[in-house]
């Protein structure tokens, strides 16, 4: 039930029982009037247990049209969520989180998502909330959402607490490794109950990542470095998705062995680990020619040799997306 339509009959119904509702009112002056009659009060009885079935038809009406928290999930934060048994007014608050509902099968029940929304190419013509990080709340409670979905690093608590205080449920999903893609769509499929469309969904991924494991099986590995930035040096560590999805691709991240996600470093690590290849993404500033001219950086393997792969910005979604660039980057690392 929406929240303008739950205060709608909560006020009724506050008005029955405060006894400040017209049929109240009417019953009162009789009484106060005198009016002790079996036929008067049986009337004035008569009209509030008729205004109290107008009531629960309208409850039932609501609960029809807007259902309320029919069943319980759990998100990937640990969270119980009140979610609707088949959720057709959804916003995502992630570009990832886009992807995998569009992939799901469940684009049109989107009714907006947020900047930087790419894939697929369709979701960019929904409405907007704003940016991920602090979308508008007004904007949201405005379109009546069911359910909003997000990611565990993006929208933050706040927005998720405010939203849950005006009665509209919120599901986060947290991938980080390349296999947590299959979870959060699992997740998603739950959330959404379209669990058989995420099965089908998996079983696909999980066929395309077979076909690129096999394919370059047995074949050299890559020491790949994905520089994001320069100066200082900030890579992927162990626990990036994109560190999986490189090593699948027939490759080895020479900072996987970093604990952190997004690790900085020093130049003269990057040089101790002299990688044979540079990774950089196609969309980016970061240039072969840029990082040629930055001292130190001619000193690696990579460099010298002009050994650099490129990759769009599909390897940076934690979703389906990512393996149209797993399967480009094994073809890249292994011709």
């Amino acid at each position: 039930m929406r929240e303008k339509d739950r205060e709608t009959v909560a006020l009724a119904l506050a008005g029955v029982r405060g006894g400040k509702s017209r049929w109240t009112r009417q019953f009162a002056a009789k009484a106060n009037r005198g009016d002790r009659t079996p036929s008067g009060a049986a009337k004035a009885m008569n009209a509030l247990a008729g205004y109290g079935k107008l009531l629960c038809a309208l409850l039932l009406y609501f609960a029809a049209v807007h259902p309320c928290g029919a069943r319980t999930v759990t998100d990937e934060l640990g969270r119980t969520v009140a979610v609707p048994d088949h959720p057709h007014r959804l916003i995502c608050l992630a570009p990832s989180v886009v992807d995998d509902v569009y992939a799901l099968g469940a684009g049109a029940d989107v009714l907006a998502v947020t900047e930087y929304v790419k894939y697929p190419p369709e979701a960019k013509a929904k409405p907007s909330v704003g940016l991920p990080l602090s979308p508008s709340i007004e904007t949201i409670v405005s379109l009546h959402p069911d359910l909003v979905l997000g990611l565990g690093e993006i929208g933050g608590s706040d927005t998720t607490k405010r939203l849950e205080q005006l009665g509209i449920a919120v599901f986060m999903v947290a991938p980080h490794r390349f296999e947590d893609i299959y979870r959060s769509i699992a997740s998603i499929g739950r959330a959404l109950n379209r669990e058989d469309s995420a099965r089908e969904l998996i079983g696909r991924l999980r066929g395309r990542e077979a076909a690129v494991r096999q394919r370059v099986g047995g074949k050299p590995v890559v020491s790949i470095l994905m520089p994001l930035w320069y100066d200082p040096v900030v890579t992927i560590g162990k626990h990036a998705f994109i560190t999986d999805l490189i090593e699948i691709a027939g490759g080895r991240s020479v900072t996987s062995d970093l604990p952190q996600e997004w690790p900085q470093m020093s130049l003269e690590a990057v040089l101790e680990r002299a990688p044979e290849g540079l990774l950089l993404d196609r969309g980016s500033h970061i240039t072969l020619e840029q990082i040629r001219g930055r001292p130190g950086w001619d000193n690696l393997p990579a460099v010298k040799n002009s050994r650099v792969y490129y990759v769009d910005d599909r390897i940076e979604f934690s979703s389906p997306v990512a393996f149209d660039a797993l399967e480009e980057l094994a073809r890249q690392f292994h011709p």
